[in-house]
């Protein structure tokens, strides 16, 4: 009867244990599936694409690549062409040709186009030259882990096919303008450049002119020189 009462003792907690632990591992499956069901996949980008771009000139439209999602940021002051709203930022171009029905894209890379303008020259005797001129954020400047208009403004003109793309003004610095001198086929741009290295551009900063050959665009050339610059402050400091 002793060796009755044990046995039926050693079943009992057998079988308790046998529960207890099936029961834990179901409870472990059932944990790992809801946390497996809880977790998000990483939203993509909804991309969208602006108003189309037409120049009677051309054989090319453009198609802007935009995101809907981006929201307007208070410290935000893109001056973006064609008057797209500041939420409407312009990621790409996309060109298509009238004729042909092809299509690609202007950059390579990740951008933020800021402004882009329709340089148009005319001389007498000569066939008119026609450009894009596109003002770029690429790089985070300020290490502010984004890109935005405290970064550098990098220059970039190509053909009226999007074709040709090439940078007229260096890294690290900011376009603050420019004007066509029609008589000379040539551009010029006013740039700020970081010369204290403070990751900002500001008042304190170098300023400096650009001239950009039209006939055939490559980084510009600066026009003020250190020697002028150094007598400029001579004459000011007296």
């Amino acid at each position: 009867m002793i060796n009755c009462f044990w046995q039926k003792i050693t079943l009992a907690i057998f079988i308790a244990t046998t529960a207890f632990s099936c029961e834990s591992t179901e409870t472990k499956k059932i944990e790992q599936t809801q946390a497996n069901t809880t977790i998000q996949p990483t939203p993509q980008p909804n991309v969208n694409y602006g108003e189309l771009i037409i120049k009677e000139q051309s054989e090319y439209l453009m198609i802007p690549v935009i995101s809907t999602e981006q929201k307007s940021d208070k410290n935000t002051n893109y001056s973006l062409s064609r008057n797209y709203e500041k939420y409407n930022l312009i990621y790409n171009f996309i060109f298509y040709h009238k004729q042909e029905q092809s299509t690609y894209l202007l950059f390579k890379k990740k951008v933020i186009i800021n402004a882009f303008d329709f340089l148009e020259t005319k001389a007498v005797g000569k066939t008119p030259t026609r450009l894009w001129l596109y003002r770029v954020i690429e790089q985070d400047t300020n290490g502010d882990k984004k890109l935005n208009y405290e970064d550098a403004i990098v220059g970039y003109i190509s053909d009226l096919s999007g074709k040709n793309l090439t940078q007229v003004t260096p890294n690290n610095h900011q376009i603050q303008n420019w004007v066509i001198i029609p008589s000379q086929n040539a551009l010029f741009l006013k740039i700020i450049k970081d010369s204290d290295n403070d990751k900002k551009f500001t008042a304190k900063d170098k300023t400096n002119f650009l001239r950009v050959s039209l006939d055939k665009p490559d980084m510009g050339t600066e026009i003020i020189s250190e020697q002028i610059e150094e007598e400029s402050k001579s004459y000011i400091s007296k």
